[in-house]
């Protein structure tokens, strides 16, 4: 994991919020998550505090306190758009949030109890999202992007699998990267949308988190999500949910499933998690 570039940690929380935020002060706070972008507090029992911990983390925070109070509004299931914005301080270098807390685990750690029905939430969730996005939208170079810009890294991973797998999903790449291109506008996109960003409580799934990598693009992107967490038959469910992935989308989006689950594998030595998730889908693309 990155080395934090600033020192970061709860004492810190309590004294932007002391200078900040005033009417918060008295709320308890107590670390969630240290990750590899952000210090996560949770703050009372309504709240959670991100802080970035690294200057590229910051420029995030910056996307989501600019755009999800947007687009939160037409989105069907609930997103952390800042409720609060901190500004830098002499003691601190960059902009913060305080985001809503929404009760549940991520769907890595606790799959929806009915997977079908889930993979048609998300559906939804991602049609309602993929709308077109304004010109000043954020531009991530390796997100949203043609699958011709994924190639260098596929490559360098497939390297490092099984040579039976290697020869199958070089196949499946090669498939997916001959797909007609995203002709169509720029849609907004999540970017980062893996079962490590989406929240299930009782059983469903509640709530789609860290929007930092939000960007704008070709939807394949996030349309990847279906081979991380569901079979073929929810993910045509997940499909007919979203209602207009034509067949050259759908074959794009395996091919992003395939290069971001050898980027999961390739950079999770320390994060099982990850780790996991990168197999489950590299697993799914090969089915």
């Amino acid at each position: 994991m990155p080395a934090a570039e600033v020192s970061v940690s709860v004492d810190l929380v309590r004294r932007l919020l002391d200078e900040q935020h005033p009417d918060l002060t008295g709320l308890p706070v107590e670390v969630l998550a240290n990750g590899w972008d952000n210090l996560v507090c949770r703050l009372g029992e309504e709240f959670l505090v991100r802080l970035p911990r690294r200057a590229v983390a910051a420029s995030l925070v910056a996307h989501e306190q600019r755009w999800l109070p947007e687009l939160a509004g037409r989105l069907p299931l609930p997103v952390p758009a800042p409720v609060r914005v901190g500004q830098p301080t002499a003691q601190y270098p960059w902009s913060w949030s305080v985001v809503p807390f929404f009760p549940g685990r991520i769907a890595a750690r606790s799959e929806p109890d009915d997977l079908w029905s889930a993979a048609a939430t998300l559906g939804g969730f991602l049609d309602a999202l993929h709308a077109p996005a304004p010109s000043a939208a954020p531009v991530n170079p390796a997100r949203g992007i043609p699958l011709a810009g994924r190639a260098k890294g596929v490559l360098t991973g497939l390297a490092h699998v099984d040579l039976n797998d290697r020869n199958t999903a070089l196949q499946i790449w090669e498939t997916a990267a001959a797909a007609p291109v995203w002709d169509g506008p720029p849609m907004w996109l999540h970017g980062d949308l893996h079962p490590a960003n989406v929240l299930v409580h009782r059983g469903r799934i509640s709530a789609v988190i860290d929007f930092g990598d939000i960007t704008s693009g070709d939807p394949a992107t996030d349309l990847s999500v279906a081979w991380m967490l569901f079979t073929a038959e929810q993910r045509a469910a997940l499909r007919q949910a979203y209602g207009r992935a034509d067949d050259a989308t759908w074959e794009r989006a395996r091919g992003w499933a395939l290069a971001l689950s050898l980027v999961f594998l390739s950079h999770s030595a320390d994060n099982p998690l990850m780790r996991g998730i990168g197999e489950r889908t590299f697993r799914a693309v090969l089915e």
